[in-house]
């Protein structure tokens, strides 16, 4: 192995060692490097790129974020070596680092304050249904007697002896800009068009070493736990509506079982014919390490992180020529890894998923144990868990997904679920719609790619515009305005985005032409009705419920913090609405529908009939 030697001797400048899922060996790979500055500039050639995306890089889609100096620099491979793992372990240095440990940068109580604030504030603000704040636990290395190079080696192998179920486990060395990690999650992957995505949340901790299956049995029951995870599957079945022509389909769930943590996941599939370039574009970043809706959420982590991710939370990429005359791209997302400076500073960034009903203790404890498997895997801190001569764990784990009562609690995860994204959707266009141009309004909340895809296969043609390119001349001309959901307070239109939703819907009123309003739009609608808007006494970010919608009860998902009460309306108009709580679901006038909740999401058992309904009463057509 004359590659890996001269890497080990520390005579490679450049260098990546990575042990990917399902990859028959490990791969060992240089390359010259150089730093760009937009996704469109990597090179599609006929050498393989491995590519590190910053999360700052998400200014390429105009969100807001710290900016700092950490590049997008791409290694093209121009050397490569495969070995098996086992042999790769056994040739990597072994040694233990001398480690001074800081932890946390930032305390746990404090951390738990800017939970409570995020709760309180953000999701209780209508301002999005979920966010991500990571805080980052800081050491340093003595390098003396060594070099980053060699640290990097042993981190490596010490994560290959102590770690599993990681989908990559990775050492990549540059000039200032040292990452080793054991990711557990895939952003995405596209072979030969064929595009996978693969949401994870909900964090089961090992608390006893080994996991037990009663407490695991218990979690999978934890509705906070199973409605985070829904919730980033609909974010990420946002993504796969806009990159794939047919949308995307969910697989699962399943289980992602670490060292430390278990985790829940899906798989979602689909198909693209994007350049892997704007696969990655359009895609950043994962919603497990941003939050949703996607744009809103970077402006949080803006307002309430106190220091730029770097790496944390970007991807890595490798993108390699296949025989189809295109590219492939295997994308993992970048937690779980060491951000490591060449004087030797270790940099572990960790975050939570704030959800409605997040308890900010256990939040805190989240960061610190996914950072603490990290750091014990490392050996920097100790791990209770007996070991055996070689190294590695002492006793093999229960395997959880293998106990019959825990494949049962998984299985009845779905039956919630709308069984239009449990399959794969051929269009199956409804003769009244058929050729009906629709335009959506998106007011920062990109479930208007996943409504626009079940338009298109209802039979529609379909255009969606941003809210500040929206232009009424243009929209004239479509059979249907569909004035799309998005965050913040409805009432307060000093926002110009929420002055926009109110021009918007005010203007399609007043020419009289088919409207269709969704959530946000639902509820300034409902404003122009005469009707009057309360803050709910807890937000329904993620929630499923039976309502009346179109003279039927159906199951929809909703996403909201204000709701419209029941009362006078305008001669004509007509509400589905709740009698006990006056909470206005749905209206209906001539020339417009809305609904306030998401028909589109994978919560909306009903959601297709749902959306068919709502299309054909605001067109004015028969059911």
């Amino acid at each position: 192995m004359p590659l890996l030697s001269k890497i080990i001797d520390s005579k490679i400048e450049s260098w990546a060692i990575l042990v990917r899922k399902d990859q028959a060996a490990a791969e060992v790979l240089t390359g010259g490097v150089k730093d760009l500055k937009s996704l469109r500039d990597i090179p599609l050639n006929k050498s393989e790129q491995l590519v590190m995306i910053p999360y700052a890089q998400i200014r390429e889609r105009g969100y807001e974020v710290f900016e700092d100096n950490t590049p997008l620099r791409v290694m093209e491979i121009s050397k490569r070596e495969e070995i098996s793992e086992d042999s790769l372990i056994e040739l990597l240095p072994d040694f233990s680092p001398n480690v001074e440990i800081s932890g946390f940068d930032i305390p746990d109580a404090e951390y738990e304050r800017s939970v409570q604030a995020v709760i309180r504030d953000e999701i209780g603000g209508g301002e999005g249904a979920n966010f991500v704040i990571r805080r980052d636990f800081i050491a340093v290395a003595n390098l003396e007697g060594s070099n980053t190079h060699r640290l990097a080696l042993t981190l490596l192998r010490k994560l290959l002896v102590n770690e599993r179920g990681a989908y990559w486990t990775f050492a990549i060395v540059t000039p200032g800009q040292i990452l080793v990690g054991a990711s557990p999650e895939r952003h995405i992957s596209v072979k030969n068009g064929v595009t996978t995505m693969n949401p994870i949340s909900g964090t089961f901790r090992h608390v006893k070493g080994n996991p037990d299956p009663l407490d695991f049995i218990d979690f999978l029951g934890n509705q906070k736990e199973v409605g985070e995870l829904f919730m980033v599957v609909d974010e990420e079945l946002k993504m796969m509506s806009e990159i794939c022509s047919s949308g995307g389909y969910i697989h699962g769930p399943y289980l992602k079982q670490m060292s430390r943590l278990t985790h829940t996941e899906y798989l979602l599939r689909g198909h693209t014919d994007l350049d892997v370039r704007d696969v990655l574009l359009r895609t950043m970043f994962a919603p497990t390490v941003t939050g949703a809706p996607m744009e809103n959420a970077c402006t949080i982590i803006k307002k309430y992180e106190k220091r730029p991710r770097g790496y944390y939370s970007g991807v890595l990429a490798l993108i390699s020529p296949n025989d189809q005359g295109s590219h492939d791209l295997d994308a993992p997302i970048l937690i779980r890894t060491a951000q490591i400076s060449e004087d030797g500073a270790i940099r572990i960034s960790a975050g939570a998923t704030l959800v409605r009903n997040s308890d900010p203790h256990s939040e805190a404890l989240e960061t610190l144990s996914k950072a603490s498997g990290l750091l014990s895997a490392f050996g920097f801190i100790e791990d209770k868990r007996a070991v055996r001569a070689n190294g590695k764990a002492d006793a093999e784990p229960v395997q959880l997904d293998s106990i019959p009562e825990v494949q049962a609690a998984l299985a009845r995860r779905n039956r919630s679920l709308a069984e239009f994204w449990l399959q794969e959707q051929a269009p199956k266009p409804i003769a009244a719609l058929a050729g009906k141009k629709v335009l959506i309004v998106d007011f920062e909340d990109r479930f208007t790619t996943m409504i626009g895809h079940q338009l298109r296969h209802l039979g529609l043609e379909v255009d969606i515009v941003r809210w500040n390119s929206y232009d009424h001349a243009v929209a004239e001309k479509y059979d249907l305005l569909l004035a799309g959901p998005g965050p913040g307070d409805p009432e307060n239109i000093t926002d110009v985005r929420i002055a926009a939703v109110h021009k918007v819907v005010r203007a399609r009123l007043k020419s009289a032409k088919p409207l269709l309003a969704v959530c946000l739009s639902h509820q300034v609608l409902s404003l122009v009705m005469g009707l009057r808007l309360e803050k709910l006494p807890a937000p329904r970010q993620g929630v499923q419920l039976e309502v009346p919608l179109q003279g039927r009860l159906l199951t929809i998902g909703f996403y909201n913090t204000f709701t419209a009460k029941f009362g006078a309306l305008p001669e004509g108009v007509v509400a589905d609405f709740d009698g006990a709580t006056g909470d206005v679901f749905g209206l209906n006038g001539p020339g417009f529908s809305s609904v306030q909740g998401h028909v589109e999401s994978v919560l909306s058992k009903d959601g297709l009939r749902a959306l068919e309904l709502l299309t054909l009463s605001s067109l004015g057509l028969s059911s």
